[in-house]
Formats: C-alpha cells, structure tokens, sequence
C-alpha cells in the first residue's frame, strides 16, 4: 500500500466494523450485564468512532443476539462438547453468542460468511486456539441448519 497521490485507500468493510462494534458490546454486557442494555448499547456507541447511524447492523445483531439469548445459549452448550456456557471465556461467548444468531435467525447472510467472520474475530480478539474453538462449535450448528450454507436464504 502507497501513499502516494492517487493511490487507492482500504476499503473498509462496514459490517466487519458492526461486527465488531457488537461483539465488543456483547463482551460488555456479559461482563456488566447492565440493567437497560438498550441504553447501554447507545452509550456504548457514542464511543465508536463513526456515527451511531454507521452501526445499525451492529445495533440489529446485538437487538438479536440478546433477544433471542436463551435460545442461543442452549445451541452453544449443546455444541460445544463438555464446555457450559460459563466456563468459555468472554470472548469467545461473545463471538458464538454474534455468530449462532446469525446462524439461527439471519436467513440474510450466508452461514459460511458468518462462520468465517467468527473465526477472523476469533483471531483477532482471542487466544491462541480461539479461533478452533469457535469454529468447530459453528460448524456443529451449521449441520443443524435447513438452508444453503454459501447463499442467503429466501424470506
């Protein structure tokens, strides 16, 4: 990459950046679990460092993620082979708690793009195996999936 005049800049990937932003907020949570998490949210992204309007995806997943908290939870526990859901590391529980949403309720979104996002999070923000832990916990999920896994799915 050059800085020379003219050369191209990066470009960003706005939902790697919402994904982000959501996993640190459900990491956040988790370690806080903070009374009226809506308003959490919305403090936590006056923080951010673009407008809250460049998070709405962000907003979507964790609205999902926490909405639908039970249900994801029990998907992790059962896939992750002799880990409850209070012995994974934050991190990670961040990460499969983003991902299994996405998995479970985001027809939107190709499950592969979303595993393969997880695992780039997981490398990015976890220890050394985090990124094999994630995965292999999401690719269990995946088989438990009725739609394509390289294409979003209709309705």
């Amino acid at each position: 990459m050059s800085d020379a005049p003219g050369a191209e800049k990066p470009r960003r990937n706005r939902r790697r950046e919402n994904r982000v932003a959501a996993m640190q907020f459900l990491y956040a949570w988790e370690s806080q679990r903070p009374p009226d998490p809506v308003v959490a949210l919305a403090e936590f992204l006056t923080l951010q460092e673009h407008p809250r309007d460049h998070y709405a995806f962000a907003e979507s997943l964790v609205a999902g993620a926490l909405g639908h908290l039970d249900e994801i939870d029990r998907a992790i526990e059962r896939h992750a082979d002799n880990w409850s859901i209070g012995r994974i590391a934050k991190v990670e529980l961040a990460i499969l708690r983003l991902a299994v949403h996405e998995l479970l309720r985001r027809r939107d979104i190709p499950p592969v793009v979303s595993i393969n996002e997880a695992i780039e999070l997981a490398k990015g923000f976890g220890g050394d195996d985090s990124h094999r832990f994630v995965n292999g916990v999401l690719d269990k999920v995946k088989e438990t999936l009725d739609r394509p896994l390289r294409e979003a799915a209709e309705g």
